[in-house]
């Protein structure tokens, strides 16, 4: 079997292995979402590296949630300095001035955060603060990295003993799968992070409908009639979603 192909099917087991261990918990995360936007709330995302990718993945996306705030910071992500964002993930404190620094947050927000080893700083500090201002804090992390792995918090915390609710992305420690000759390659986090997401907001918008909620989702603006459709979201929402 070559390595390509090894890696597909393993991604696959992978991928079933979650849907089934951690469905308890991503319903959990989709009553989370549909009870804040039933009361006028907003889901936020919050994910630094190659985490932040996960989240911008539910966000202005055709199908998509709209009232989806991705707390993005440049320092914290690749674009600038991919080295620098290591360092900037480590700082304590700047969790609290990135979520000061959102007027829209009210009791009962969800924060979903994205941090594969669950080690660092700002990720911890980001859930801690965030249930002080009363949110919901979900994460998704290899637990089988966190566990073996010491929290740099001050407080000695990892992120899925302070988080709500604790998906795991049922990945291994260092993230990449396939061993090549002593080389690890094909990380799994990414993959894995995106089907979680879609799975919620799948499982949000079926709740919200469920109880007579209408849903507001993003149509896609390449197909006939999209524009139109967002138009009115847009409208709504400029101003008060930063990256909108």
């Amino acid at each position: 079997m070559n390595k390509s192909t090894e890696f597909m099917n393993k991604a696959i087991a992978l991928a079933e292995r979650v849907a089934t261990e951690q469905k308890q918990n991503i319903l959990a995360a989709a009553q989370a979402s549909a009870d804040a936007l039933a009361a006028d709330g907003t889901i936020f995302t919050f994910g630094t590296g190659h985490s932040h990718l996960l989240a911008e993945e539910i966000f202005y996306r055709a199908g998509g949630l709209v009232k989806v705030y991705p707390i993005q910071d440049e320092p914290l992500m690749l674009h600038v300095s991919a080295v620098r964002s290591s360092q900037m993930e480590r700082l304590e404190g700047y969790a609290k001035l990135l979520l000061d620094d959102i007027p829209c947050i009210q009791k009962g927000d969800v924060l979903f955060i994205f941090a594969n080893s669950g080690i660092n700083t700002v990720s911890v500090d980001m859930a801690l603060y965030a249930k002080q201002l009363g949110m919901v804090t979900v994460c998704v992390t290899s637990l089988d990295h966190s566990k073996n792995a010491s929290s740099r918090h001050p407080s000695g915390k990892r992120l899925f003993e302070v988080c709500d609710i604790v998906i795991d992305n049922g990945g291994i420690k260092g993230d990449a799968s396939i061993d090549i000759g002593g080389n690890m390659c094909g990380p799994t986090s990414t993959m894995i992070g995106a089907m979680v997401m879609q799975a919620i907001v799948c499982g949000t918008v079926e709740l919200l409908m469920q109880n007579s909620a209408e849903p507001e989702i993003f149509k896609s603006s390449n197909v006939a009639g999209g524009d139109e459709a967002n138009a009115s979201y847009l409208k709504k929402y400029k101003g008060k979603i930063k990256m909108l």
